[in-house]
Order: structure tokens, then C-alpha cells, then sequence
């Protein structure tokens, strides 16, 4: 894993010295994601620099030092991410009269894209990657970024500059930035926790989608028209599934993904330096940890972090899983002190505004890992292929059961629910529930009733879906300058594509939410600490299946992910998994109610609002009050707008 930066600049006239020491400076603010190795290649006369950070996990000798030159000499590579299928791509290649000097990985997509061609080549590409590669035959630079997500790539127009990196940090120190603040972005952030891709929070400034490349020839640098070439389609994907789904039985549906998880976790295990896994004691996790243990002779190395709040603790589920399994396994409790020490982190750790408040607890059990390894496989994504989110079929079974009543009667019950604040609402659940089993409790009760109130009040399938993942609604009361609320998913046209309404979210989820929140949180926190996180379940082939299976092997009554159980079943008891989904997150409402309440308040007061002039001053007091107050748990959009604060003191 490592971190890339450049730019073009033909008419600054720049010397090479110039052109050498800028792109190193820029790079230089991704140190964290490539400690181990740096390097830089310029060219005057095409006013071209590029510049790369390394952290080395497949060959870790000088033949992996980037930038890497193709052995013509026309190519000139800068590449973060890893290749898992690069063996095999290389033995094609060598059949094609290709000469390698090295066992990188790197060497393998420079040498496919001297042979191939970018779109060929990255069609081939099984892995997570974003890179920038200079055609000094052609004068075309090409950005590329991996199927779903993984791995981030920003760039823009500057002046008479195009400028790129892993992150918008390296784009500071280039002369004479000084970027604006987008409102319409910012509009968004308010609304989901992050800024949906293309968009950034900079004007000019974008991110790279998942699947698409970007071609700049230079004779056409400043054209900021260009738009990116998609090479890969979720949608396409899932139209696929759609149109020729998978007609066997269930268990021939469970044995082939099974073997198709063996494959994949196979493939995740290639290093040259110490590998192991998060576990939090879930499905999604605890299936990874099976697997690699299936197939490694020593036990694998697992990591898991737990608070003493109850309700927020897995560590113990963890242990239980990992004592099963047999794996080298270390946890680490946290006290409420050391993770909001984190929270002064967190605006660098997040080059741009994001607020997905599990951020803290995933950098944590970063940390923890990187004391051990280098690279840590993650569970991510199960949900959003298997149906892992307990939203799903319950959004669904409101939706249907309450569409038909009157809507001046369906507001009125939301109205009601809402007004009762979620932790009286979880100490009557708490209450009532005494002397249930502990599985067939609801956790956090209060938060999901108050989530069932929000699709009470939506007209259809597409307002439910908006309702759901909206920390607000009403973006622009809170953010200054805006006309209307601003929504980046498109929704509505998506719907007729689906039979059922889960697998219709579960569609947008992978469109919107898995890139822009679990990645991006996934990616930043490991890389700030130096660990290469993978993620198997988004490994593209397991999307393409997964998507052509029905709904009914992956939700079986109330029960999701119901196809990952039954493998999972294999290795470990039922009974040690059988318990409610819980969030990876922390006891937030609480918290801004008491030992961050004064920070809070620093950073919501008026005069510093006026002074900054983003954010509506009245609506943002309002909602502080309220919080404080009890009336309504306000925590998720205050969340936003705290994180907001705390980025702009960064920046």
C-alpha cells in the first residue's frame, strides 16, 4: 500500500530542480501511507512530475521502487494498491516475450499496460488499486481507481495545472493552492457523513469513481470537460445477476461460495511481510479468520478492541470466536479517555470532512494490529452483498405494512415516536425485556424505533431509502448559501431494476454508501497508522456472484447474511454467532452529554459560526439544545457538523 502524487504544469516553465522538489514535498504529506521507500520522476519539457511513498509488501528488495519505468522506456508508473492476481497475469505475459527484473507487482501492471493497453489491462486486474501512469510516446497521462473503491485517487484543475493524489493533503503544497470550499459538497457531507464521489469538498477538485479511468492528453491538459471511461459497472454487474441468475439448489449456491471464498482468501494471503485479520466476533470477520486458518500452518494473528460501555463491546465475542479457532489473538480495551483522544486526529487522519463516528474504534484496532503486522485482512462489505443490515428487511416490511394508511396518520405515529427521546424509549425496552434470552433482545431499541418512525413518513421506496441514510434532510437550513437540499442518489430510476426493495438498497449501498463511508474510513485509518487493510468479501468475482443469487439465500425470514451462516456454521457453532448485529461504533450521545460537551460547545459557539460563515447558527443551536436537553438524540448530524468544525481549525 502505498501513496501517489503529481501534476502537469507545461506553462509555469518550472525547471526540473523546480518540478522535483515540489512533487517530493507534495508526496512527502503521505509519508504514513509509504514509509519505507520514496521516489520521484520529472520530465521539463513536458512540465510532468510524479512522485510516490512505499509501504512494502510484495517484494521488498529496489526492484518495487516507484516511479517504475517500463522496460521500453515509454511508461511511467506510479501505483498504490495491490495487484492479488499479478502471478498469473506475469506468466501470460512472459509466454508474450515479456522480461521482468523483479517480483513486484508493479512491474507486472506497468508491463501489461506496455502490452495491453490501460483498458485491457485493467479489465484483467483482480485487486484494489489507484495509479497514474505517463504515456511519453502519446503525452497521456491516465488515472485509474479499482472496481468498488478501495483504494482513493483526488484531482483537479489549479490554475494552469492539473494535480493529482492519494489524498488532498499532498495537493497543499502545491504553489499557490488555495482551494474553496464547495457548498453543494458540503450539503452532502451534512447529509450522509461523507461527500459522495465525484465530488469533493473543494471546488475543481474531484475523486476518481470506483471503475472508471481517466485519460489527459496533454495538448488538452486544461480541458476540464473530460470525463472518465468506466471499465467496470456495479450496476451492470447487478443488471447481469438480474438476467442470468443462479438456477441450482441451495446447497450447491453454499459450496460454491465456499470455494470461492477459499480462492479469494488464498489470494489475499500473498506478502512478503506479517499478515493477520480484525475480529470483532461477527459473521463477516469471523468467516475471514476461519478461512485463513483453514489454510495457514501457524496461527493466524487477530486484533480487536472493547469498551466497557455495554452495548458498544465485542471484544468478548472476539475472544470466544478466536479461542475456537485457535488464532494468536490480542485485544485492547479502551477507556472513554483514549478514544476521544483521538478525535484531535481525526481531521488529518481525514484529508476531507467525514463523520462515520466508528472512525475512532477502526483507527484504534489499526494501531493495535500494526504493533503485530503490516497487513490485516478486514470483513467489510458483507452486508451490503449478503444482506447483512437489519434495515433492510425491516425498512421493507414497514414500508409495505403501513403504505396504505392515510399519510396524515403515518406522520402523526412518526411525529409521536420521535418525540420520545431514544434513551427513555431503551430504558423501557430494557425494562420489558428482563427475563428474554439475550439474543432475542433489541439493542439500542431507542435508535431503531426512531429509524422505523423516519420510514413511516416516506411516500415510497426511494424517500425511504433517502430517509434512512440521511443524518438530515434538510441540508440546506443548516448550510449557509444554499437554494435546495441537495441528494447525490439517484434513486428513483434504480427502482424498477428490483423485484424486492432489499436487494434495491443493497444496490445503492454499493453504489454510494460502501465506497464513500466504509472504505474511505477503512483506508484512512489503516493508512495513517502505516497497515495495509484488504478487504476479500469485494474481491469483483464474489460481487458478480453474489449478485446472482436470489434474495432467499441471503434473507430468510428476519435472519441476513443466512448464506454466510451456513458456511460459517462449518467452522464455528451456531450458538457463538447467534446473537443481534451490532455496530462497530461508540457510545456517542452520551458522550457529547458529558466528556465532550465542552469541546463541542467551543467549536458550535456563535461567534466562531458567524466568523466562519458556513453554517446557520440558529439551526445548529437548536439542535445542541435539544441533545442536551433530551428531547431528541441529535448525535449523528451534530457528529457532522463537529467533525466539519474540528477539519476546518486543520485547514
Amino acid at each position: 500500500m502505498c501513496g501517489l502524487a503529481g501534476f502537469i504544469s507545461p506553462r509555469t516553465q518550472f525547471s526540473n530542480d523546480e518540478l522535483n522538489r515540489i512533487v517530493v514535498d507534495m508526496a512527502d504529506m503521505l509519508q504514513h501511507r509509504g514509509p519505507d521507500d520514496a521516489g520521484s520522476w520529472c520530465d521539463q519539457h513536458d512540465g510532468i512530475a510524479l512522485a510516490h511513498r512505499r509501504l512494502s509488501i510484495i517484494d521488498l528488495s529496489k526492484h518495487g521502487h516507484q516511479p517504475m519505468i517500463s522496460t521500453t522506456g515509454r511508461y511511467i508508473l506510479s501505483y498504490n494498491g495491490e495487484i492479488y492476481n499479478f502471478q498469473e497475469i506475469k506468466k501470460q505475459l512472459l509466454a508474450e516475450g515479456a522480461w521482468f527484473s523483479g517480483d513486484s507487482d508493479t512491474e507486472v501492471l506497468l508491463e501489461a499496460i506496455e502490452y495491453w493497453g490501460i483498458e485491457s489491462s485493467l479489465k484483467k486486474l483482480v485487486g484494489m488499486f489507484a495509479f497514474a501512469v505517463w504515456d511519453k510516446t502519446d503525452k497521456v497521462l491516465y488515472l485509474a481507481r479499482d472496481r468498488i473503491g478501495e483504494k482513493p485517487l483526488y484531482y483537479g484543475w489549479h490554475h494552469s495545472s492539473f494535480l493529482f493524489a492519494s489524498e488532498i493533503k499532498a495537493l497543499k503544497k502545491f504553489p499557490l493552492w488555495k482551494p474553496e470550499i464547495d457548498r453543494h459538497a458540503l450539503s452532502l457531507y451534512m447529509r450522509y457523513s461523507y461527500i459522495p464521489a465525484p465530488c469533493s469538498i473543494y471546488k475543481k477538485l474531484k475523486k476518481l469513481r470506483p471503475g472508471t479511468f481517466l485519460k489527459i492528453p496533454l495538448a488538452r491538459m486544461q480541458d476540464e470537460s473530460v470525463i472518465p471511461v468506466e471499465y467496470w459497472s456495479a450496476t451492470d454487474v447487478i443488471q447481469a445477476g438480474i438476467n442470468a441468475p443462479f438456477t441450482g439448489s441451495e446447497e450447491e449456491a453454499i459450496s460454491s461460495l465456499h470455494h470461492l471464498f477459499r480462492t479469494t482468501i488464498e489470494n489475499k494471503l500473498i506478502s512478503d511481510v506479517p499478515l493477520g485479520a480484525f475480529l470483532s466476533g461477527g459473521i463477516d470477520s469471523s468467516l475471514i479468520v476461519s478461512l485463513m486458518q483453514e489454510q495457514s500452518q501457524i496461527p493466524v494473528r487477530t486484533f480487536t478492541i472493547g469498551f466497557d460501555e455495554k452495548g458498544f463491546d465485542e471484544a468478548q465475542d472476539a475472544k470466544a470466536v478466536a479461542r475456537h479457532l485457535g488464532t494468536e489473538h490480542t485485544e485492547l480495551y479502551v477507556k472513554p479517555r483514549e478514544a476521544m483522544d483521538v478525535i484531535s486526529e481525526l481531521p488529518h487522519i481525514y484529508c476531507e470532512p467525514f463523520a462515520d463516528s466508528s472512525q475512532i474504534p477502526t483507527w484504534l484496532v489499526s494501531r493495535l494490529a500494526k504493533q503485530y503486522v503490516t497487513v490485516s485482512l478486514s470483513g467489510d462489505g458483507g452486508d451490503e452483498l449478503f444482506c447483512g443490515y437489519n434495515r433492510y428487511y425491516w425498512a421493507r416490511s414497514i414500508h409495505q405494512k403501513t403504505a396504505r394508511l392515510p399519510a396524515g396518520l403515518r406522520m402523526g405515529i412518526s411525529h409521536s415516536i420521535q418525540r420520545v427521546p431514544p434513551e427513555m424509549l431503551d430504558r423501557l425496552f430494557g425494562f420489558l425485556s428482563k427475563g428474554i434470552p439475550g439474543r432475542y433482545r433489541y439493542h439500542q431499541a431507542g435508535d431503531k424505533l426512531h429509524k422505523i418512525a423516519k420510514v413511516l413518513s416516506a411516500k415510497d421506496k426511494s424517500e425511504v431509502y433517502q430517509q434512512l441514510i440521511s443524518q438530515t434532510l434538510y441540508p440546506e437550513q443548516l448550510v449557509i448559501g444554499l437554494t435546495e437540499s441537495a441528494c447525490a442518489m439517484p434513486m428513483p430510476e434504480m427502482e424498477s431494476m428490483h423485484e424486492h426493495f432489499e436487494h434495491y438498497m443493497m444496490h445503492l449501498d454499493l453504489l454510494g454508501y460502501l465506497p464513500g463511508d466504509i472504505l474511505t474510513k477503512l483506508d484512512r485509518a489503516s493508512m495513517a497508522v502505516s497497515l495495509e487493510a484488504r478487504v476479500p468479501f469485494l474481491d469483483h468475482r464474489i460481487i458478480e456472484y453474489a449478485w446472482k443469487l436470489p434474495l432467499s439465500v441471503k434473507l430468510k425470514g428476519r435472519q441476513g447474511k443466512w448464506i454466510l451462516r451456513q458456511i460459517l456454521n462449518r467452522y464455528i457453532p451456531q450458538s457463538m454467532i447467534d446473537r443481534p448485529k451490532r455496530g462497530f461504533g461508540i457510545p456517542l450521545a452520551q458522550w457529547l452529554k458529558g466528556p465532550l460537551k465542552e469541546w463541542a460547545e467551543q467549536l458550535l459557539s456563535a461567534s466562531r459560526l458567524e466568523q466562519e460563515g458556513y453554517l446557520n447558527i440558529a439551526c445548529a443551536s437548536r439542535l445542541w439544545d435539544e441533545h442536551q436537553s433530551g428531547k431528541h438524540d441529535h448525535s449523528a448530524i451534530l457528529w457532522n457538523i463537529l467533525m466539519f468544525q474540528s477539519w476546518l481549525d486543520d485547514n
